[in-house]
């Protein structure tokens, strides 16, 4: 499903990550954890496509048994469009827009028709348990529901992985085991790969795998 190798990551003369290899299977949750200033959430957005590896170094990412290193930068937006959902401690969703619109976003991005499109969204949503607030802007929303719009955004498109970054760090300890026991069954009902940041330990101990990060590498 991912593979990542020899992954470096500099910002000028400051080294990040320092040659991580990582492999994710199908269908796996896995918990990236590790201290603060590890390289989690950078490891994290190059596997998700939102940064890139050092060129210099001889790097490899598959994702799908697509090489990410090989796509231009449009193919690479329309690859991650498809392929890759995120979900962040701060929900991201804009003001603006209701909760259901929020959600269509990504889709309409990926030119697909309004009326699927929204058919799909109302489906999410109340899978989710939100379908009585579809019509609400993200102001008139508490933060677990909130996260639970961002997560129906991040599966509008029907990825193959979902990227987390600290995704229950901003919910009261009742949403964020709600949230937590939600990827669980997103995973059984939809068969989607998670890879989480988390300083959570109840989120890490119930993932398939925990992958720890110390000093910008994966600690074995």
């Amino acid at each position: 499903m991912i593979t990542g190798k020899n992954i470096h990551k500099s910002y000028g003369d400051v080294e990040i990550l320092k040659g991580v290899n990582v492999k994710i299977e199908k269908g796996e949750i896995v918990a990236i954890v590790g201290p603060s200033g590890a390289g989690k959430t950078t490891l994290l957005q190059i596997l998700g496509t939102l940064d890139k590896a050092n060129q210099e170094q001889n790097y490899q990412l598959f994702i799908n048994d697509i090489s990410i290193k090989g796509l231009s930068g449009n193919e690479l937006a329309a690859f991650r469009n498809e392929h890759i959902g995120f979900i962040f401690q701060f929900h991201q969703l804009l003001p603006e827009f209701t909760a259901l619109e929020n959600v269509c976003i990504p889709a309409f991005i990926a030119k697909k028709g309004k009326k699927e499109t929204e058919k799909r969204a109302k489906e999410l949503l109340e899978f989710l348990g939100l379908s009585h607030r579809e019509n609400h802007k993200p102001s008139e929303l508490s933060g677990g529901e909130q996260q639970r719009v961002a997560v129906a955004r991040a599966l509008i498109n029907s990825p193959s992985v979902i990227f987390a970054d600290e995704p229950s760090g901003n919910l009261d300890s009742s949403s964020a085991k709600n949230l937590h026991e939600l990827f669980f069954e997103l995973r059984d009902k939809f068969g989607q790969t998670f890879v989480l940041v988390t300083h959570n330990k109840e989120l890490a101990n119930m993932a398939d795998r925990t992958l720890e990060m110390k000093d910008g590498v994966i600690v074995e």
